[in-house]
């Protein structure tokens, strides 16, 4: 069973960053494909980024591309979102996920494991 914990949100303004981390209980980097989803209210979880189990390989949903980076930490058990040039369409709770397979999925079923999630608030 792994745990992830999400931190790294508030409240930014339009243009503004802001980092996100997910902390997991156990070293997903060599075991573990590990992605980023978002809800905003009244709206469906969507996915945003995943990253592969060794970090060569990461992908994006179309909104996000060229303002969003993801990657993982030096002790692979971190994986980080920088979220630069926010716009207040980003507003949402961000999710951690992580699912045990060499595969990126964008699908919300696929993922095995799931963090509490932060909110974060981007204004105009």
């Amino acid at each position: 069973q792994v745990r992830l914990v999400e931190s790294g949100g508030g409240l930014v303004q339009a243009g503004g960053s802001l980092r996100l981390a997910c902390a997991a209980s156990e070293r997903t980097g060599s075991t573990y494909v590990t992605a980023w989803f978002r809800q905003a209210p009244g709206k469906e979880r969507e996915f945003v980024a995943a990253i592969s189990r060794n970090g060569g390989s990461t992908y994006y949903t179309d909104s996000v591309k060229g303002r969003f980076t993801i990657s993982r930490g030096n002790a692979k058990n971190t994986v980080y979102l920088q979220m630069n040039s926010l716009k207040p369409e980003d507003t949402a709770v961000y999710y951690c996920a992580a699912r045990k397979s060499i595969l990126i999925v964008t699908t919300r079923g696929e993922y095995d494991y799931w963090g509490q999630g932060t909110q974060v608030t981007v204004s105009s």
